[in-house]
């Protein structure tokens, strides 16, 4: 919902001081708890006076806001939020010392504690309506979803070079940079051991990373201007559809909703269902607090297809537990799927459980039913990619370990170790094998699923499995002499296949590319091209795997690397749109011409 403002000169400034208030907010909480020396640092009674200082410059902003707006209503409705969120900030501060918290001491931390949640939610809330304002600015919604990305890297890199953040000493500008980058861009591929040389606050910073990156800067816009009760306008829907790929705009609303409370059960769902796996390595995760962390940590990386996890072998340790087959596995297939498939699934299935309950307990709806819902050949084509591809590269892991592995090879891949490695390859980049001892034939099996990547619409990179399925069906039309590429008795539009071409063009190019040059930066530490190559298309794909060269890449390398994995997380198609936006198309046609091709 846009507001309109009667004095528009008093609103940009309002503007302006919001964005400086906010970035002192930013700045008051990275003084109090970035784990700085005392001695350096101001005293806490003067940070946390600046921080009720900006509360009121907040405060201030919202009454003046109120008597510039043409609507009081439409002010109201837009930040109904204001009212409770002040009126429990005002019992805080007065009930601490007398309703509870009775000692002085508890009743300051309790007041502190206030203001700085009051200040938490009108950052969030002013960041997160920003980034939908910004995508329905007219400017293309692809600029603004790479801005957020940047910015969200150079922010998450901040924080990690903070000394709170590490265990030991504080982390290269590089090493920070790298890991907020693979942590944004759901990746996983490491410089530095996650669980062991970051501390309680760089896990969660990279947990938030991984979280944000992979549902999108802008959907996490919209998904709290919905919560928080602004209903998007259509401009900033039009935006929403062209970032979500939805087909009407009547769904936009539904589709991120659908987003945030998917997200949430199924992530919830996952870590309940983690906790007890931990207790299959006896003395690797103390206590019960950490358990819950643990399983917190990898049922979000996994369903966000991150790859991050906090043990240095990844589940090597637990390949023989059940729950990396039955839980994590699930969850990386879900997050690979794509949240309009999901969405497609679950719509789809509600359908059939009204029908089925109407017949049974409304007889009158018998002759009446409309007709059934059917998935979308979107979802046809993804489903049976996926189980394709899954099944598929099981059975090749399989065969090339057990005869193309050589004499020496420490030991065979299992079949649920190949299974794992299989659906991880794509997305996630767990995994429950040493990559380093596989066959050659193996990791040539591996460069290929990461290529491939999830589904349009998911977490994961690559080139999707539908642009794979469209390129190929477009070679078998092409064979069968058949004038339109058909699947599942539909015809894929022309503009489809040209953008698969385009798409797998240009991550062929990039994965040449990024090839090249490192093997010109690393060619002093002697990793093999099949190393080199792998590297590369795991940072292309957004994977994470690695055979164990990541953390020796030369500074040259590892910029190469962050590179490729922005590159395929927003997708080379994406950022030549945000180059080609303003383009206007050709009005005129050239008289065509026939070649000679093959």
């Amino acid at each position: 919902m846009r507001i309109e403002y009667k004095n528009k000169r008093l609103e940009n400034i309002l503007i302006t001081a919001n964005a400086l208030t906010s970035a002192m907010v930013v700045a008051s909480f990275v003084l109090l708890f970035g784990g700085f020396k005392k001695e350096l640092m101001p005293p806490d009674v003067i940070l946390y006076t600046i921080q009720v200082v900006l509360l009121c410059i907040f405060v201030a902003e919202k009454i003046i806001r109120l008597s510039n707006s043409a609507s009081k209503i439409d002010f109201w409705r837009a930040n109904w939020f204001e009212i409770p969120l002040l009126l429990m900030l005002g019992v805080t501060a007065i009930g601490a010392g007398r309703w509870f918290a009775p000692l002085k001491a508890e009743a300051v931390e309790v007041r502190h504690f206030a203001v700085g949640i009051y200040l938490v939610i009108q950052v969030v809330a002013k960041l997160c309506r920003t980034s939908v304002n910004m995508a329905a600015s007219g400017k293309s919604p692809t600029q603004t979803l790479i801005a957020s990305f940047l910015v969200l890297i150079i922010s998450g890199a901040g924080l990690l070079m903070l000394p709170l953040a590490s265990t030991g000493d504080n982390l290269s500008f590089v090493d920070a940079l790298f890991t907020a980058t693979s942590a944004t861009c759901v990746t996983g591929l490491i410089v530095k051991d996650t669980g062991e040389d970051f501390s309680l606050m760089g896990q969660i910073v990279i947990l938030t990373l991984i979280q944000l990156g992979g549902l999108g800067i802008v959907v996490f816009g919209a998904v709290f201007a919905l919560l928080l009760g602004q209903a998007l306008s259509l401009r900033e829907s039009v935006a929403m559809q062209d970032l979500l790929s939805a087909r009407t705009l009547s769904r936009i609303g539904n589709i991120i909703a659908f987003i945030f409370i998917g997200t949430v059960v199924i992530e919830a769902v996952g870590a309940v269902s983690l906790l007890g796996m931990w207790n299959d390595v006896p003395g690797r995760i103390a206590n019960t607090h950490q358990q819950w962390f643990c399983s917190i940590f990898h049922s979000i990386s996994a369903f966000c297809n991150a790859g991050f996890s906090l043990f240095s072998d990844s589940f090597i340790g637990y390949d023989k537990s059940w729950g990396v087959y039955v839980i994590v596995c699930p969850l990386i297939i879900l997050g690979g799927l794509g949240f309009g498939v999901l969405y497609d699934l679950v719509i789809t299935a509600t359908d059939r459980v009204k029908r089925v309950l109407k017949k049974l307990f409304f007889k009158r709806y018998r002759l009446s039913m409309e007709t059934p819902k059917r998935l979308r050949l979107q979802t046809k084509i993804v489903l049976s990619v996926s189980a394709c591809l899954i099944v598929l590269g099981m059975l090749a892991i399989l065969v090339f370990e057990r005869y193309a592995s050589g004499s020496d090879s420490p030991g065979k891949t299992s079949v649920l170790g190949a299974l794992f490695q299989s659906v991880t390859a794509r997305t996630a980049g767990f995994n429950t094998v040493d990559i380093s001892a596989m066959s050659a034939s193996s990791k040539f099996i591996l460069i290929l699923l990461m290529f491939i990547g999830g589904s349009p619409g998911s977490c994961a990179g690559g080139i999707k499995t539908v642009t794979l399925a469209v390129v190929i069906m477009t070679a078998v039309a092409a064979l069968r002499k058949r004038q339109e590429v058909e699947m599942f008795r539909r015809s894929v539009r022309i503009v489809v296949v040209g953008r698969a071409v385009t798409v797998t063009l240009l991550f062929v190019a990039v994965l040449f590319i990024a090839t090249l040059a490192l093997s010109i930066t690393e060619n002093t530490n002697g990793f093999t091209m099949s190393d080199i190559m792998f590297e590369a298309g795991s940072a292309l794909g957004t994977v994470g795997l690695t055979t164990g060269i990541t953390a020796s890449l030369t500074t040259a390398g590892k910029f190469i690397i962050i590179v490729t994995m922005l590159i395929g997380r927003l997708g080379p198609l994406t950022l030549l749109a945000a180059l080609t936006f303003d383009l206007k198309p050709a009005r005129y046609n050239y008289p065509d011409e026939a070649v000679i091709v093959g």
